[in-house]
């Protein structure tokens, strides 16, 4: 199997870099998830992308090869409620953040996708770079965005048999309509977010 020719290994050889990613930024229920990767030099798999560019067998796949060829990864749910209090940027910002933390060993240099981070602990802004669609350009990035998306859709089928109603292990929390009919019927449950919501529920329930 060849490299994936538009996905790069890293930006700077000789360091340790880490490439870190959110799912779940979107929806009306759940936590975000957030994933912080550390892959070997010589990694590569054809089938390694930005997630959502991925169909569900290719990302229970790669979920598996990344776990258990990754030097290091962690990932890291940020509740609906810290959501709620701290805003999704900086829900996003935060899983990433502990994401990292857990690592073993310490990256030297974080990618970061998105637009958006915030320096803490040792890291500085001169230890992390954001790359607009870096899930698109670095490998390390792609497999973080894999694992954060597999662990929250995995996270949302498990909650989906505890709230039936809401169809959440096939809309995985997001407006869709079906979604929306749902807590109009039913009302809100504990894993809703009450900080953003669509127009077609103002302002009767939150």
């Amino acid at each position: 199997m060849g490299k994936d020719i538009h996905l790069k290994s890293c930006l700077e050889t000789g360091r340790i870099e880490a490439g870190c990613d959110e799912a779940g930024r979107g929806p009306l229920a759940g936590p975000v998830f957030a994933a912080a990767v550390i892959l070997p030099g010589d990694f590569s798999h054809p089938l390694l992308n930005d997630s959502k560019q991925m169909n569900l067998k290719s990302r229970e796949l790669l979920r598996g090869i990344i776990e258990k060829e990754a030097v290091a990864w962690a990932v890291e749910a940020v509740s609906p409620a810290e959501i709620d209090t701290i805003n999704i940027l900086g829900a996003s910002i935060a899983g990433m953040q502990r994401a990292v933390m857990r690592l073993d060993p310490r990256p030297d240099f974080l990618l970061i996708d998105g637009n958006r981070f915030k320096p803490f602990g040792p890291f500085t802004t001169k230890d992390y770079k954001t790359i607009v669609k870096g899930d698109a350009t670095f490998a390390s990035i792609a497999a973080a965005s894999v694992l954060a998306k597999t662990h929250r859709d995995a996270f949302m089928k498990e909650l989906a048999r505890e709230f039936p109603q809401y169809g959440w292990e096939r809309n995985f929390g997001y407006p869709t309509k079906e979604h929306i009919e749902a807590i109009r019927r039913f009302g809100l449950t504990p894993w809703h977010r009450r900080s953003f919501h669509p127009k077609e529920l103002e302002p009767t329930l939150f």
